[in-house]
């Protein structure tokens, strides 16, 4: 199964906005607004649909949720999919979308995370669309700090683009923005030094894969069902292995060790490169930390672990692209590449020609030190980039 990626955005495309799970409370719907008028300044058209009442933990009935999500992706003047956000239960239009439709249809980017990661790791796994695991709709008016980018950002970008995004190496350690209160609020609060640690041992690292994965809460769910099932995607479409990134909103060490340990028995590690954690202030408990979690569960997979990366729901986001090609080094940069074919967008490290670099299992350790600082290059289909921060191999 090739990977497929969407049309890039144009101006007067519209953007179709549907709560698959949790829709907007009337006391936010000023902040929805705000949203709304984001993306339209970019020059969309947006829909909103009718599922998005925020009474409850569902936006409306699931026939309904699933229906309306499908009307947006089949719609050909729809051209991207974006949720207010997250939620509680969005597993439950699983079944009730017909992903033969989808596999013929032409890609739509879906967009978000959290509660989504329920959407769109299944999209990308049964059908080979690619979707975009960033900040949902309600985090869209903030500007990326210097570096990074938004989902509207990677959903334009012609083939042939390459792009180069940079953590800023400070986080938001605690609250959130009070949306009733500040609904028009654009400006992160990065209050926290802070960058990527490697969690199972000491020195550089070089891996490359697609990158696949999402929230452990809801993906844990889907372990051991067609719609989770990351160990054929990695043979069919991936067999020069995966990067697979998870991440914790708020379930306590214990649960996410559990949670973590069950995903590995049933496959959903299978053919890692590495595995990228994103950040969290979810707990520990007395005995176990989060990080501790992590290794308890995934130390045994022989690869590269690097923990607080800005993929979960700690602010700011950096956008990934499900099904893409990966390169990941350390300290702190990742190569992310949508290319159509499997040939690697730097040369091998298992090449000569590439000093310094040793290979170790099915992850690549180097002597020196790869970056200055974290970044991650971008390609879209047909483009051969290396970051800026990775040395060049000697010719």
């Amino acid at each position: 199964m090739n990977v497929r990626y969407p049309t890039p955005l144009r101006p007067g495309d519209r953007v179709g906005v549907t709560a698959p799970s949790s829709g907007v409370d009337e006391s936010l719907r000023d902040r929805l607004q705000a949203a709304v008028r984001t993306v339209e300044a970019r020059g969309y058209e947006v829909v909103v649909g009718e599922c998005m009442d925020g009474t409850g933990h569902v936006s409306a009935p699931a026939a309904a949720r699933a229906r309306e999500l499908m009307d947006m992706l089949l719609d050909p003047r729809i051209r991207a999919v974006v949720p207010p956000w997250g939620g509680e239960t969005a597993i439950d239009l699983l079944p009730l979308l017909d992903w033969d439709q989808l596999r013929e249809a032409d890609p739509t980017w879906v967009v978000g995370f959290s509660d989504m990661s329920t959407i769109i790791t299944p999209l990308t796994l049964m059908t080979g669309i690619a979707t975009i695991h960033g900040n949902n709709l309600m985090d869209t008016p903030y500007r990326a700090p210097e570096g990074l980018l938004t989902w509207l950002d990677l959903a334009l970008m012609e083939p042939g683009t390459a792009f180069t995004q940079t953590p800023p190496n400070r986080y938001r350690a605690q609250g959130w923005d009070d949306y009733s209160t500040t609904p028009d609020v654009s400006e992160f609060t990065l209050d926290t030094p802070g960058r990527w640690t490697r969690l199972d041992g000491n020195g550089d690292v070089r891996a490359e894969g697609r990158l696949i994965g999402g929230c452990i809460e809801t993906l844990c769910n889907l372990t051991g069902t067609p719609y989770g099932d990351i160990a054929s995607f990695a043979t069919t479409t991936a067999p020069e292995g995966l990067l697979v990134y998870v991440e914790a909103f708020a379930d306590d060490a214990a649960a996410i060790c559990r949670n973590l340990h069950g995903m590995r028995m049933a496959g959903f590690f299978t053919n890692a490169n590495a595995v990228l954690v994103g950040r969290t202030r979810a707990p520990g408990i007395d005995s176990l930390t989060q990080h501790e979690a992590v290794l308890d569960a995934l130390g045994g997979l022989a690869v590269p672990i690097i923990a607080d990366v800005e993929c979960g729901h700690v602010p700011p986001y950096m956008p990934l692209v499900n099904g893409a090609r990966g390169q990941w080094c350390t300290p702190n940069t990742v190569m992310n590449s949508l290319r159509h074919s499997r040939r690697s967008c730097a040369r091998s490290p298992e090449s000569p020609r590439w000093p310094g670099v040793q290979r170790a299992g099915r992850n690549w350790t180097s002597v020196p030190s790869l970056a200055s600082s974290p970044a991650i290059s971008v390609q879209t289909p047909g483009s051969v980039r290396v970051a800026r921060s990775l040395p060049v191999p000697a010719q």
